[in-house]
């Protein structure tokens, strides 16, 4: 038995077999040069293998940065502790699973607590000795070991965002968040992310006094005890996230977005997002993390234009097949707008059409039940869409999506 297995054996975290695994993956983040070049030689021969170093980047850009499976992420806070500590709390928002390392030479007492409740698991300071990042390690791996039957169990989000004002993107989330607990049979969250007049919950005839401001303005402290506080229980078992009842400036940030969002996912086998048509530092961020992303729009010149500026600055032709373009309140005549030229502006095929029933949607809404409750040729599409998201043979609706388009029927 090596030194490390001997450390893994004293430590209790992981057996010898658990170091015969493939290395741990690794990425170094330090604003200099020179700490990016003296932490890959304090890990070399190590059992990880360091896959990037880089400068500091911004939190924006930190979910591609770890993009390819990242086990081990060191962040060097030496000099410059705030970037660094934002940088910790974004990575654990983004994977809760990975292992965050800090390095630094000072050893404060509440510097240590502060990289804690930001998400660290590891401490490291001088000297760094190989026996040091070598017991750190045989900790990060039996925690990866750990929590690999977590990874393959994690909900999947998926968000639905409004090409423009008006458009009903918060009626056909709710609604199909409704219809997807039911034809899941499993647990369900929808989150309100329109802060400012957001009424997801109440279009289901819910109120409550707790909502998502109350979690993003509480971000450091945010974890899934806080977080189920904070729901309230639809009928149908649906969890939701209510938006605030009073009107609020506060600017949510990517971080807090996706720790949120990575809680629920522990939490919940599916989270439905109502992004509504607001649009942030965080959006994009969000569209990666989402398993599907429903841009609801009408026919209309205004919506068109919108959803076409939206698919060509967030989704590149390869991440088309996570959009599904819904077509609401879409009647067999498009007036002078014709189905080619939906189709030519849009840039990919709509998958969904929402028919107009102003009158069901109107009852619904002034009864605060869900329009899901009750028959008709909406909630078929709606459920018809749940369905297809939790994998249940495709309905009639579904099979005949694309009828109305030409070359589709």
């Amino acid at each position: 038995m090596n030194n490390k297995s001997k450390a893994a054996v004293a430590n209790g975290a992981a057996g010898p077999e658990s170091l015969s695994m493939r290395p741990l993956s690794a990425v170094i983040l330090s604003a200099t040069e020179r700490g990016r070049h003296s932490l890959a030689a304090a890990f070399e021969g190590a059992e990880a293998e360091v896959i990037r170093k880089a400068p500091f980047p911004g939190l924006d850009d930190l979910p591609g940065l770890l993009e390819g499976g990242c086990d081990v992420l060191i962040v060097d806070i030496d000099g410059q502790p705030e970037p660094g500590l934002e940088l910790v709390e974004a990575a654990y928002a983004i994977d809760p699973a990975m292992t965050v390392m800090v390095y630094g030479t000072q050893t404060d007492s509440k510097v240590l607590v502060r990289c804690m409740r930001a998400g660290a698991r590891e401490f490291l300071n001088e000297p760094l000795s190989p026996s040091s990042v070598a017991e750190a390690l045989v900790r990060a791996a039996a925690h990866r070991e750990e929590v690999k039957g977590l990874r393959k169990t994690r909900g999947k989000i998926l968000v639905f965002v409004g090409a423009k004002g008006g458009s009903g993107v918060t009626t056909v989330a709710a609604n199909f968040a409704v219809a997807l607990a039911g034809e899941s049979g499993q647990s369900v969250a929808l989150v309100d992310l329109n802060l400012r007049l957001g009424d997801a919950a109440l279009t289901l005839g819910l109120a409550s006094e707790l909502s998502t401001l109350d979690a993003l303005q509480n971000e450091r402290r945010l974890d899934s005890e806080l977080v189920s506080k904070l729901c309230v229980r639809h009928a149908s078992g649906l969890k939701v996230l209510a938006a605030p009842s009073r009107l609020t400036s506060f600017q949510p940030t990517a971080a807090g977005i996706l720790k949120l969002t990575q809680i629920l996912r522990g939490d919940f086998a599916w989270v439905v997002v109502d992004a509504g048509c607001q649009y942030g530092d965080y959006t994009q961020s969000l569209f990666d993390a989402a398993e599907k992303v429903y841009l609801v729009t009408q026919v209309s010149i205004a919506d068109l234009r919108n959803s076409h500026l939206l698919i060509q600055g967030h989704f590149q032709k390869d991440d088309c097949r996570k959009l599904e373009v819904v077509l609401n309140r879409f009647g067999q005549r498009v007036g002078e707008i014709d189905v080619g030229s939906i189709e030519k502006a849009l840039t990919v095929t709509p998958g969904w059409k929402v028919p107009s029933d102003f009158q069901a949607v109107r009852q619904a809404q002034n009864t605060a039940t869900a329009l899901v409750s009750r028959d008709g040729p909406v909630v078929r599409v709606l459920t018809a869409m749940a369905k297809a998201a939790c994998g249940k043979p495709a309905s009639e609706t579904r099979k005949r999506r694309f009828s109305l388009f030409a070359g589709k029927g």
